[in-house]
């Protein structure tokens, strides 16, 4: 990776290795952690954050003696987008409550540091509010986004 991203480089290359897994779950392993760091120019500490972050979303799973493989089913979208997407789903409003950390690390079965780390994007990009004794609310409703 030859230029610093102000998103982290852990995370742009957990994106790109997102790209990389079929819409349709057909791959059954990624390249070895040492393929992926020649392939990106970094170290493998970032390599495994980036796996990490893909392992919390319940994209990829650690196989023991394998290495990193897809989850077979489930929702292809980044945890991101499922999140902003319960917006819609839940016909929330502006200024409804927004799920707590609890119910949503239930709901896409994810880590509450996954959890907090969208929530902290989604507040960032003025979608919520966190509301001294009520939680987080919704500030503004989601522009609408074509995925393939």
């Amino acid at each position: 990776m030859s230029e610093a991203s102000p998103r982290g480089t852990y995370l742009v290359i957990s994106e790109a290795l997102r790209t990389r897994i079929p819409k349709d779950g057909t791959a059954e392993a990624l390249p070895s952690e040492a393929e992926l760091m020649r392939e990106h120019g970094v170290s493998r500490n970032t390599i495994r954050r980036a796996l990490k972050v893909l392992e919390a979303e319940g994209v990829l799973e650690s196989a023991p003696g394998i290495g990193w493989r897809v989850v077979r089913g489930g929702d292809r979208r980044s945890l991101e987008e499922r999140m902003t997407d319960l917006i819609a789903e839940d016909s929330l409003s502006v200024g409804a409550t927004y799920p707590s950390e609890a119910k949503l690390c239930e709901r896409f079965s994810v880590s509450r540091t996954a959890v907090r780390r969208v929530l902290a994007q989604m507040e960032g990009n003025g979608l919520l509010a966190t509301v001294h004794g009520k939680g987080r609310t919704v500030r503004a409703l989601p522009t609408p986004t074509v995925r393939p």
